[in-house]
Formats: structure tokens, C-alpha cells, sequence
């Protein structure tokens, strides 16, 4: 299967030492911003946007769960399924839920729902090649990650010679371009899976 190509505020507690509130909206008031009171607190959009209710997602769960999962349809190019473009939309807000993670300094918790993910980043060899200019390997690969449980999550024929072992988190990241291989837990045995890790993509 061919992967495709495609491409709020937060509120938070002051920090230590920071003036107290009235301080804090005398000082924006003098600097002509909007002033809050603790009587109208700034509205929080993160539940609304999270929120299980949103009419929107709804109609997206509706709209996948109608559609035949082999049903392609036009996107960016080329063409997508459903069956593909569910795991696609998850792993984008999960690369870039990251980058949100690495940017405030807090770890990201790792859940089984990785697995989207991680099969993403096998489907993508031949894209991950592609993307330097390189033919796909011909030999099969073998990958094994540790998933949070402890349960290993397994792809390819347990005789090839192209290895790549490692946590799960670890590979995610490397497939989404969020951490270089050498700055993970992946192991990799064979050339062409060393050549792997530096590469690889989910996405151009």
C-alpha cells in the first residue's frame, strides 16, 4: 500500500514570584490589553476541542464508518482510503501534539495507540528510499517493538537479515522525523536497515 503525500492558547499557573493577578491586569490594562478578572476567566479551548462531543468528529466517525475502507478517494496528488487515512490523521496530531511536548519540556505518555503509528512507519520503507533518491530494498525486513505493556509488536519474516529492535515510542518518533535514530533505542542489523533509520518517513 502506497502512503500519499500530504502535509489555542494554554492556560497555565503563574510562576513562581510572578506579580499577583490584580498586578498582573493593572500592568496589561496600562499596556492597552484586554483586562480578566477572576470573575471572567479567559476561555479554555482545550476541552472544547477535545471534547467527545464535538459535532465534527462525530460526523467524521460517521462519515468513515459509511465508506467502504477500500474506497479511494483524491488527496493531496494521490489518491487515499479510509483505511488509510484514519491512522494519517493520527499520526499528524500526534507528531505535532509532540512538538508541543518538546517545546514546554513535559513527556509525552506513550499508549497502545502507537500501533497506528508504527504501522505507518513500516508501510513507509519504500517511501522513506524513495525520498532520498533511493530504490527500495529488495530483501525483507524484520521489526520488533517493545510496546508499553511489554508486549512486542512484530512485522516481516522472522529470517530476514534487515533488523531494526527498539521501543515503540522510539520508532515513532524516528518515523515522524520528531528524533534522529541516534538520539533513540533503535537497533538496527543489516546496511540497508541502518540506512532505514537514518531515513526514515511517514510523510514528504
Amino acid at each position: 500500500m502506497r502512503v500519499p503525500r500530504h502535509a489555542g492558547a494554554e492556560r497555565r499557573s503563574p510562576a513562581p514570584g510572578a506579580a499577583p493577578p490584580d498586578a498582573q491586569d493593572a500592568h496589561q490594562s496600562r499596556a492597552g490589553g484586554t483586562r480578566t478578572t477572576a470573575r471572567t476567566p479567559p476561555r479554555d479551548p482545550t476541552g472544547e476541542r477535545n471534547s467527545s462531543s464535538d459535532p465534527r468528529r462525530t460526523e467524521l466517525a460517521a462519515a468513515l464508518r459509511d465508506t467502504r475502507w477500500d474506497h479511494a478517494f483524491p488527496w493531496h496528488m494521490s489518491e487515499v482510503t479510509p483505511a488509510l487515512m484514519t491512522p494519517l490523521r493520527l499520526m499528524e496530531t500526534w507528531a505535532h501534539g509532540q512538538d508541543v511536548f518538546d517545546a514546554v519540556g513535559v513527556a509525552h505518555r506513550p499508549t497502545d495507540r502507537l500501533r497506528h503509528i508504527a504501522s505507518l512507519g513500516v508501510l513507509g520503507l519504500a517511501l522513506s528510499f524513495a525520498a532520498v533518491g533511493l530504490p527500495e530494498p529488495a530483501e525483507p525486513f524484520r521489526i520488533e517493538l517493545t510496546a508499553t505493556d511489554g508486549r512486542t509488536w512484530v512485522w516481516g519474516p522472522e529470517t530476514a537479515v534487515q533488523r531494526v529492535r527498539g521501543g515503540a515510542m522510539d520508532f515513532c518518533l524516528c518515523v515522524t522525523r520528531r528524533r534522529p535514530w541516534s538520539e533513540t533505542d533503535l537497533t538496527a542489523t543489516g546496511r540497508d536497515a541502518q540506512k532505514w533509520l537514518e531515513v526514515a518517513r511517514v510523510f514528504l
